[in-house]
């Protein structure tokens, strides 16, 4: 079987090292444009989970960890002063060139051929068997494949993001918050960074923002055209000098930085003809939940045990390889949708609430206080021992009140035959959920309360927000199959004021 990689990054590298040790007389021959020291981005990260499940196939990844990375537990949150945390997050983090090098050699290694320096297209392919396009998110093998043949979409996120790194290090995953109060007070001048350490005495420094902050920061001068390589000094200065206080004064470095809009990349079919996709190509999920490099791993894992498994038979092969993925990574990109939606709205919850509520809200993005407190006890008793310092009871048995402190509605689990005098707020259907909720209100201009129904979830507990944090009245979600735990997170985060199961 002769097969052809398009890509070398660990995806393609890890399939070429698996094919030509697993495949009975498989001829690998990997093509990568670039150097095989030169590599855009800096550090990658990993869960204790994914280490494991790596080393299962290949030592490389866990040698590589071992050797030159760094590993670290909690999970740390800084904003206004204050550090909040969340232990029990087993991660590592190694720096990408020198996981590239240990894949590389692994790869030779095991008998694959590789080629730098040496840009291939499909139309160059025609000899080989199969074809394996781990060419990353601008893939342009799916592009000559098509859109339409593989069922692509892609969802643009709203948030602005930069790719930096620091010569701050840092104990582990840590976000920091800061606000540009320079700014116009119509923009929420909010920056965040996400930052971790990945060896060498460097760590990952991703810096994002609101569009309209953004710009009324002077961000937005770089000619996105300019082809891969420079990076936007100007942003890399003024975000060394917002951040100076944070980073201790520490150095931005930059490496094909640039601000973009992360891209969600969906595809019903993985394969066509003799070509599979795998990794960025085919599928992504939002960097705040660490999972690009994972997913491909993943991804090279299982194709080159399904071409091992038929070799002489690619479609079946190919089959498999998305019946075992496919339900996987759909999984983390579910994971993937409510962290991406809290990045771009974390402006409005850094302004509305102080920092132990902004704390837990961030690590209930994905996390009900319960799964939560089984990781660290602590991050949710201290924001349980807020509530009750300020609400003087737990938080689904402290009443709503509004002006005067008037009680408008009880927090527990609400008798749908006997609701409280509510706005409906309908959403779903292609509606924004801060417009339905602006719409519905348009016409009840003394509404002190309002019942969020319809749509996903996600969807519910946005509408939810921006009645409560933008609107300034009481927000119930309706939610049939809540149980107590994750009505009880609703409110403790800030999410809703009450729900309705």
């Amino acid at each position: 079987m002769r097969i052809a990689v398009l890509g070398g990054g660990p995806g393609g590298l890890l399939f070429a090292a698996l094919a030509a040790r697993n495949i009975p007389g498989a001829h690998v021959d990997l093509f990568e444009r670039n150097r095989p020291d030169e590599a855009f981005g800096f550090g990658v990260v990993f869960s204790d989970a994914t280490q494991n499940g790596v080393d299962a196939a290949d030592s490389a990844l866990r040698e590589t960890l071992d050797a030159s990375g760094v590993r670290w537990d909690a999970i740390e949150v800084r904003l206004k002063g204050e550090s909040l945390s969340f232990r029990g997050n087993g991660m590592g983090a190694v720096l990408r060139k020198d996981l590239l090098a240990a894949l590389q050699a692994r790869a030779a290694d095991a008998g694959a051929h590789l080629h730098f320096s040496d840009a291939r297209v499909l139309d160059d392919l025609a000899d080989y068997d199969v074809i394996v396009a781990a060419d990353g998110a601008n893939s342009q093998t799916r592009a000559a494949i098509g859109d339409d043949t593989l069922g692509v979409t892609y969802d643009i996120a709203t948030a602005k993001f930069i790719w930096f790194a620091t010569d701050a290090v840092f104990d582990g995953l840590t976000f920091l918050h800061t606000y540009d109060d320079t700014l116009p007070g119509d923009v929420s001048g909010v920056f965040a960074a996400h930052a971790y350490p990945i060896g060498g005495g460097l760590s990952t420094f991703i810096v994002e923002t609101d569009e309209d902050t953004w710009r009324a920061a002077g961000l937005d001068g770089f000619d996105a055209a300019t082809p891969p390589g420079p990076s936007d000094e100007h942003s890399q200065r003024r975000l060394e000098e917002l951040f100076a206080p944070l980073i201790g004064g520490a150095q931005l470095i930059g490496n094909n930085s640039r601000w973009g809009n992360f891209r969600t990349i969906r595809a019903r079919r993985w394969h066509h003809g003799n070509v599979a996709l795998l990794g960025d190509a085919v599928h992504t999920a939002h960097f705040s939940v660490g999972s690009g490099t994972k997913m491909a791993l993943e991804d090279a894992i299982a194709l080159s045990e399904a071409l091992a498994a038929h070799p002489d038979d690619t479609e079946a092969a190919f089959t498999g390889y998305e019946a075992v993925r496919q339900p996987q990574v759909a999984r983390i990109q579910g994971a993937a949708g409510p962290s991406l939606s809290w990045w771009e709205n974390f402006g409005t919850y850094f302004h509305a609430f102080e920092p132990w509520q902004f704390g837990f809200h961030f690590f209930s993005r994905a996390l009900p206080a319960a799964k939560i407190a089984r990781r660290d006890p602590e991050a949710v008793r201290r924001a349980l021992d807020q509530w009750q310092r300020r609400h003087g009871a737990p938080p689904l048995e402290s009443p709503v009140r509004g002006p005067g402190a008037r009680v408008l509605l009880d927090r527990r689990v609400l008798d749908r035959d006997h609701l409280p005098s509510a706005v409906t707020v309908a959403v779903g259907s292609g509606i924004h959920p801060d417009s339905a909720v602006r719409d519905a209100l348009a016409s009840h201009a003394d509404a002190t309360t309002v019942l969020i129904t319809g749509g996903t979830p996600l969807e519910r507990q946005l509408a939810a927000e921006a009645a409560r944090l933008r609107h300034g009245v009481a927000a119930i979600i309706d939610e049939p199959d809540c149980d107590e735990d994750r009505a009880m997170t609703l409110v403790l985060s800030g999410r809703a004021d009450a729900v309705l199961r």
